[in-house]
């Protein structure tokens, strides 16, 4: 056996398809689940991006990826609007949470104010800061 660093794109493919084949197996239940990547993008009059949303869903779980809102915006609720929109796509998917983390220095106060429980903290990661981990069930 021989291990090598390398970094072929086929190959992280093929590593990915090997996982969820075994999550799959392990999981039949979820087989009929949706899953995929979602976006929401809030433009401006002039067509431009002004802040967006990004997520992906599997198992009946909408896991948000990033958020951004155009630092001039920031304050004017296109934030909230962002995850209000997600979360209603979430909805009608059937996705029973939403997870999300955010570093220390970027916004877990926000996600306090949407509802979200923080369920973990790495301390100190990176250096200095801290990342926080949130949930926010949608059928209890």
């Amino acid at each position: 056996m021989e291990i090598i660093r390398q970094e072929v794109q086929e190959d992280r493919d093929f590593i990915r398809r090997k996982v969820i084949e075994h999550n799959r197996n392990s999981l039949p239940e979820q087989q009929g689940s949706p899953y995929g990547n979602t976006s929401f993008m809030a433009r401006d009059e002039n067509g431009e991006i002004v802040g967006g949303i990004t997520g992906t869903y599997f198992w009946q779980h909408m896991h948000i990826d990033f958020l951004w809102v155009d630092p001039a915006q920031q304050g004017s609720g296109i934030a909230a609007q962002l995850m209000a929109r997600m979360e209603e796509y979430a909805r009608e998917l059937g996705c029973r949470l939403i997870t999300v983390d955010t570093f220390s220095f970027q916004a877990p106060g926000f996600y306090r104010k949407q509802g979200f429980s923080e369920f973990g903290v790495l301390t100190d990661h990176p250096a200095g800061h801290s990342q926080h981990y949130f949930e926010k069930r949608l059928v209890e």
